[in-house]
């Protein structure tokens, strides 16, 4: 791995294989990646990038993590969102955006990787702010969802904000703290609107000092005590980017993850 985690986030990598709009704008789209191999059809991984929901930061910075999930044989989608920063970014047009990929890019993608891609929800791989919308979707459209894999999530909205994580990041996400406009906590906060339906692991580092592991291990509590399918992976020497790094430590543990709820379907 190298010495600067945050290698990743620019690492080349090659191109995707197809580009494919669900929706009109230009931030409405996906990039798909063929399956390493000639293995049978696998139901699509649907990556959902991080940044904090910030416009600066979009799907190209999960380029490696989709090319290594490619490398383990599934078809990837790496989706793309209107962010904070952008016109209908934010409340609650990045929120309608995921919900709406993930329902059409199943039906999308066995149409431009045929034989590739098995019919059906898919899966979701969501890392740091993309963890936060990848259970969002599965708590409110849980038949849109195969199972969730969440790498360092922003699992508790209300304790982000009160961390004041990423300088005001929740609040400009939301319009607000859950003081301010709580009706929008209760729709957008996993540890409120737990998936209750949905197989999920949440996989974290302990040395993340982006997303505190705490939040994670609040959700993770949360759901299990409503009765859902949760698991926690804590990886104790990790931080907040080798959950997304095909050549870090983490990595076997978030192939083994992967695997678990595609055995789980």
């Amino acid at each position: 791995m190298s010495a600067d985690p945050r290698a990743v986030l620019t690492r080349p990598v090659p191109g995707p294989d197809v580009t494919v709009a669900y929706g009109d704008l230009p931030d409405q789209v996906a990039d798909l990646r063929r399956p390493a191999g000639a293995g049978p059809a696998r139901p699509l991984v649907v990556v959902v990038h991080g940044g904090f929901w910030r416009a600066e930061y979009d799907r190209t910075h999960t380029g490696p993590l989709a090319v290594g999930l490619a490398g383990l044989g599934y078809p990837v989608a790496q989706v793309e969102y209107r962010r904070t920063g952008q016109p209908g970014g934010g409340w609650p047009g990045t929120l309608a955006d995921v919900r709406d990929a993930v329902a059409a890019l199943p039906g999308l993608a066995v149409a431009a990787l045929p034989d590739r891609v098995a019919p059906g929800p898919p899966l979701l791989v969501g890392h740091s702010a993309g963890g936060q919308l990848a259970l969002h979707v599965a708590a409110v459209a849980p038949a849109t969802v195969a199972g969730v894999l969440a790498l360092a999530p922003v699992a508790d909205l209300v304790e982000a904000y009160r961390r004041d994580l990423d300088g005001g990041a929740v609040a400009a996400l939301l319009g607000g703290g859950p003081a301010e406009v709580p009706d929008r906590y209760a729709l957008a906060d996993p540890s409120t609107t737990v998936p209750l339906r949905t197989p999920t692991v949440v996989v974290h580092g302990v040395r993340d000092e982006q997303v505190p592991i705490a939040l994670s291990r609040t959700f993770v509590s949360k759901a299990s005590a409503a009765g859902a399918c949760t698991a926690l992976v804590e990886l104790p020497d990790c931080e907040h980017f080798g959950v997304i790094d095909p050549t870090s430590s983490a990595w076997p543990q978030v192939a083994l993850a992967l695997r678990s709820l595609q055995q789980d379907q």
